[in-house]
């Protein structure tokens, strides 16, 4: 009897040892990336900011943000630092080598450049012989790198040259002092930057490029709060709240055949 007790309450630690505290879903996020983390007043704010504090509540927790560069989010989950990723990661087949990921929205790319410029790239393509500017280490870097050499190189144009900055809004202001033409960035994220400087930018994309799952970012081997993340999001979608935020922020949740086609095959 006592051995079954004891086994009982070893399964327990390891549970509560799943998350890094009993009563607190600890989030990495880069909040540099408007809409989707930022700060406003000197408190975090956007759409994944209230998402995750809808899913934490739903989960009987408090969510907890940890400010943190995007280059350091990866290695600073795999190191134990934080419970999850939450910072508008797109699923892509090299971060799910490393980390598991669950999808909870559905995006892409779009394209900014100067209001009134004589450059108004509306696709990608429209990037060979030209300086590009994006936050360093997001996916769609390996997709204009392909394209400089598979597309533009291949028919004898001349290779994109991007320049990749630490934050998104760096990226934005070299390209508003000529130091890149364009700039290629999330969707929400491009509104969000026409939104603020609606008199010196516009988007020259005209649909969305390369759709894509954004995931929240978890340990691998920590299956507890991967089930206990996609059990929460599943509950939350249910609630009023839910779909109040998807409204806001004119969002789109990923339906099942959105991850059936989008969800990278491992």
């Amino acid at each position: 009897m006592m051995g079954g007790v004891c086994s009982f309450l070893a399964m327990t630690s390891m549970n509560a040892l799943a998350f890094k505290t009993p009563d607190k879903l600890i989030a990495g996020s880069d909040i540099t990336f408007y809409p989707y983390e930022y700060m406003d007043k000197g408190k975090p704010a956007g759409f994944d900011i209230e998402f995750i504090d809808g899913l934490a509540k739903t989960m009987g927790r408090t969510a907890v943000e940890v400010d943190t560069r995007w280059a350091n989010l990866i290695p600073g989950l795999r190191g134990g630092r934080f419970d999850i990723l939450n910072s508008a990661m797109y699923i892509t087949p090299d971060r799910l080598k490393v980390i598991d990921m669950i999808p909870y929205l559905k995006t892409g790319e779009s394209i900014l450049s100067i209001k009134g410029a004589d450059y108004q790239p509306k696709v990608a393509e429209d990037f060979c012989g030209h300086k590009i500017g994006s936050q360093a280490g997001t996916a769609w870097l390996k997709q204009m790198k392909d394209l400089s050499v598979n597309y533009c190189e291949a028919k004898g144009l001349k290779p994109i040259s991007i320049s990749e900055y630490p934050t998104d809004p760096q990226a934005t202001q070299a390209m508003l002092s000529h130091a890149v033409e364009a700039q290629i960035t999330d969707a929400a994220v491009a509104q969000g930057v026409v939104k603020k400087l609606g008199s010196r930018v516009v988007i020259s994309s005209e649909k969305l490029l390369y759709p894509v799952l954004n995931g929240i970012g978890v340990k691998k081997g920590n299956d507890d709060v991967r089930e206990a993340l996609t059990a929460g999001i599943k509950k939350f979608s249910q609630t009023p709240e839910y779909k109040a935020l998807f409204a806001k922020y004119n969002a789109q949740s990923p339906s099942a055949e959105d991850i059936k086609q989008l969800m990278p095959k491992q």
